[in-house]
């Protein structure tokens, strides 16, 4: 029998995801704050942690009220706006610099809303595969709703890390900012971790992962991507005929497990580019292929970009990096 496979980490580790907190809204009604689309690889987010929001995107156009306790996320960086509800018209907010992050706040005297708002960082070309398989929106409730009773652990985690973040943005310490950044990174594992085990998961991985009768494959495709993985082995994983799995697969994830199964492929192909020993062909064996022209192809097509220039653009990050102590968002634009 195969071990336990984290499926949540080993993606994690495949396409590492940063995490930036940079503003606490204190407002009090009216206030509106309206966000743009966001940059390539950026995914905003913004908690709630005291007070209530109205929610509107230009995607879906319906209003959602945001109460206490509720983590909001965009992976698809559509722009949005949050607002007190009233329709009167905002009062002006003011912007001062704390020690660790920005502070907006209002003179409005209605009722009073605290916002934690930040984003998360994936670099291309990571961010292709990671928006594909989560939701345009992604609100968890982190307190009294039937996800908190049913998984008391991740929910309790979750408010708690959320508990942590308030203090820490209200203090000016040294190292504050960094352990903000930190959280958030932590905060996105488990804001997923929660999504997946909602039994109103959005279709995509969280609700792949939400299924047990599926989860056998996905964690068989995570663990050996090299394998020559073929459908009905899959099938047998999971005790079901081949047509039957193909069509749960699918009807969940909105993707076949040939689709999946590339895109680990050629996620841990990026990750091995980079790596100065490795020819393009020991990279294409290492994840499976067995010609090396099939994998450039392959390569270009997911990921839009050809293995030997994702080589040089890694490379070149990473030498900027260790010369100027850039982070990585400040050089996206270059792939």
């Amino acid at each position: 029998m195969s071990p336990p496979m984290d499926w949540l980490s080993r993606l994690l580790d495949i396409m590492p995801v940063s995490g930036h907190l940079d503003i606490r809204c204190l407002y009090g009604a009216p206030w509106r704050l309206s966000i743009n689309r966001s940059k390539p690889g950026e995914i905003p987010y913004h908690i709630v942690v005291e007070g209530t929001a109205m929610l509107e995107d230009t995607d879906k156009g319906l209003p959602q009220l945001l109460k206490a306790g509720d983590i909001l996320l965009f992976p698809h960086g559509i722009a949005h706006t949050l607002h007190d509800g009233s329709g009167a018209p905002p009062k002006p907010a003011r912007d001062r610099q704390s020690l660790n992050l920005t502070v907006s706040e209002n003179a409005g005297t209605g009722d009073r809303l605290d916002m934690l708002c930040g984003y998360f960082v994936i670099t291309p070309p990571y961010d292709r595969i990671l928006h594909d398989y989560l939701p345009p929106r992604l609100v968890v409730h982190t307190a009294g709703d039937k996800v908190s009773a049913a998984h008391p652990t991740t929910s309790a985690q979750l408010a708690g890390l959320v508990a942590l973040m308030r203090t820490e943005s209200a203090n000016e310490s040294l190292g504050g900012h960094a352990m903000l950044n930190a959280f958030s990174a932590a905060m996105f594992a488990l804001t997923l971790r929660l999504a997946s085990e909602s039994d109103t998961a959005p279709a995509g991985l969280l609700a792949l992962a939400g299924q047990p009768r599926l989860t056998p494959a996905l964690a068989a495709l995570f663990r050996n991507p090299a394998h020559p993985w073929t459908l009905p082995e899959l099938a047998r994983l999971c005790n079901m005929s081949r047509a039957t799995f193909a069509r749960h697969f699918q009807q969940t994830m909105g993707a076949s497990a040939s689709d999946l199964l590339m895109d680990i492929r050629m996620s841990v192909a990026a990750n091995e580019l980079k790596k100065p020993s490795l020819s393009t062909g020991d990279v294409a064996e290492a994840v499976g292929y067995q010609s090396d022209a099939a994998f450039q192809r392959a390569f270009k097509q997911r990921m839009g970009i050809t293995p030997a220039r994702w080589r040089r653009a890694a490379r070149s990050l990473e030498s900027e990096a260790h010369l100027t102590g850039w982070s990585s968002k400040g050089v996206v634009a270059k792939l």
